[in-house]
């Protein structure tokens, strides 16, 4: 028998055995591939066959995100607008007035190098009656008294606005024998902490609901979308395509609606901030300040077109989970 006809051995035909197994996987992964990349294609197809419906819808989702958006970009410039402020936490040191100079000018010293410590101000008990005579207009008064009731004072500028620091460092300021008293200006510190507090959790309250909305925006689309090509489904279904194949298109449907969703409310967005970036400027130069609004850059862009286009296929998958499975060919 020649070599040509001979039969195979085990160990050649468990190897031809294991290449066609390697090829039909590389087959079928390559096809799916191509289907996904066929499906992501013919998504955009669709959406600008259909300008008008496909950029209303995509226009609601847009409108729904940049609200939230906004308003977190607005409550981040807040911050950023407050921290520069000059009306930061303040502790005032009130000292024995029977305190050496030379301690005191070496206990500010050493509160100067306190990384805590972002500046420390000396107001001498001269300094202290002349700002008292120039605020009250009692200075004709007080020019009988023979000594001066006022002490000397540090006023100490922390770096952080963090409440716990904030007390931990009066605490210590409290227990040197320098100091008379100490009085830790927190009001406003107290004020800022609960509006920044409201104003995030109204923002994220108004993102959850829109988020909602979203995902009910692009559930009615893709019903629809369903609803049309119901004949279609029926058709692929009878020769034995799965569900899964069935639900590709509108997935990629939906996914393609949340990111156009998220590009026009990046845009919108940024054209608010560019409208208001002129009078915010204006105002602040009034103050003398040097605040500018920051827009929405390239790490906002890539979050907000993210966020939704996953709004998008969401709510793609809770429309097809519905409404594929319904459609069986009898």
């Amino acid at each position: 028998m020649s070599a040509r006809t001979s039969p195979q051995t085990p160990e050649r035909a468990r190897s031809t055995g294991a290449v066609t197994a390697r090829t039909g996987m590389g087959d079928r992964f390559s096809s799916w591939l191509d289907h996904h990349r066929e499906m992501w294609r013919e998504s955009w197809v669709r959406f600008f066959a259909s300008p008008m419906s496909s950029g209303m819808t995509a226009l609601v989702i847009a409108i729904a995100l940049a609200l939230p958006a906004a308003l977190q970009l607005g409550l981040s410039n807040f911050q950023k607008a407050v921290a520069g402020w000059d009306g930061q936490p303040q502790i005032s040191v009130f000292l024995h007035k029977r305190a050496k100079q030379s301690a005191v000018t070496s206990f500010a010293d050493d509160l100067r190098g306190d990384p805590l410590v972002a500046q420390v101000t000396y107001i001498s008990p001269e300094q202290a009656l002349a700002e008292f005579q120039q605020a009250s207009g009692l200075g004709d008064a007080l020019l009988g008294m023979d000594s001066n009731p006022l002490p000397a004072v540090l006023l100490v500028r922390p770096r952080g606005s963090d409440s716990a620091a904030l007390e931990s460092l009066a605490e210590r300021l409290r227990e040197s024998a320098l100091t008379d008293s100490v009085v830790l200006d927190m009001a406003w510190v107290q004020r800022l902490a609960n509006l920044t507090e409201l104003g995030r959790r109204m923002s994220l309250g108004l993102a959850f609901l829109l988020a909602l909305g979203v995902l009910l925006v692009v559930v009615n689309s893709i019903r629809l979308h369903i609803e049309n090509r119901r004949d279609e489904i029926l058709v692929v279904k009878l020769v034995g395509a799965t569900d899964a194949f069935v639900r590709r298109p509108f997935l990629y449907t939906g996914l393609v609606y949340g990111l156009v969703g998220g590009l026009i409310a990046w845009l919108l967005v940024s054209l608010g901030v560019w409208l208001l970036a002129g009078p915010v400027s204006g105002l602040a130069n009034l103050y003398g300040s040097g605040f500018r609004l920051d827009g929405p850059g390239l790490t906002y862009l890539v979050g907000l077109a993210g966020g939704a286009a996953l709004l998008g296929l969401t709510g793609a998958w809770l429309a097809v989970a519905r409404h594929i499975s319904a459609i069986q060919p009898r």
